[in-house]
């Protein structure tokens, strides 16, 4: 008689081998998103860290909302594929600070895109990234209050790539932004449904 082994045995075996799956298709994905979903740090962290070959990385909130803090940010940054990461949402995650996004920015060395629109940070994550993505592209501040003049100033000298910068919200004196294009002629400043580019020619 042919030994079968019992129910459990063989659940335990397509559990693991499931697993096995999982992280091998892990391993090579490129584009990772958790928009709109009930996450958390351990959910987020665990499944960044087991992909290897990551570039795109979206955490941004819809109104079911997700809880990623710091500590998440912080094992983001030590993960394997941060320092090639080109993308990253952060859309609406109140609960980060300007120290998860300092920790983050500082390995995401990359970031060709990066949006942090609808949180509380403040220039202290906006020197950050002057400082440590001079690729960026395209950033997203929307309603970011708490980002000055001086910030952006400091973001401006220090990402010559920058082409579009979000400000809308940002109490910033609509004059003020001039010094911005005239220090990157090919920035343009979104506000609303408008973008100010050179010589402040509005372009609808």
């Amino acid at each position: 008689m042919t030994w079968r082994p019992p129910p459990t045995s063989i659940a335990s075996q397509v559990c693991r081998k499931w697993k096995e799956g999982v992280q091998h298709a892990l391993k090579f994905r490129i584009k990772l998103s958790f928009s709109g979903l009930r996450v958390d740090d351990d959910c987020v962290a665990g499944l960044v860290e087991g992909a290897y070959s990551l570039r795109e990385l979206d955490i941004s909130t819809s109104r079911w909302g997700c809880h990623i803090t710091d500590a998440g940010l912080k094992r983001i940054s030590l993960a394997m594929c941060c320092p090639n990461l080109t993308s990253i949402s952060l859309w609406g995650v109140t609960a980060i600070t300007d120290a998860g996004v300092v920790d983050l920015v500082s390995k995401a060395t990359s970031l060709q895109h990066l949006n942090i629109g609808g949180t509380f940070i403040t220039d202290i994550s906006i020197i950050a990234i002057s400082k440590c993505c001079q690729r960026l592209k395209i950033l997203n501040l929307w309603g970011c209050r708490h980002v000055t003049g001086n910030g952006l100033l400091a973001l401006t000298n220090g990402c010559p790539n920058l082409l579009s910068i979000n400000v809308w919200g940002l109490r910033i004196p609509l004059d003020s932004y001039s010094c911005l294009l005239s220090i990157n002629p090919r920035l343009h400043l979104k506000i609303g449904s408008v973008q100010l580019g050179p010589h402040w020619q509005a372009v609808h």
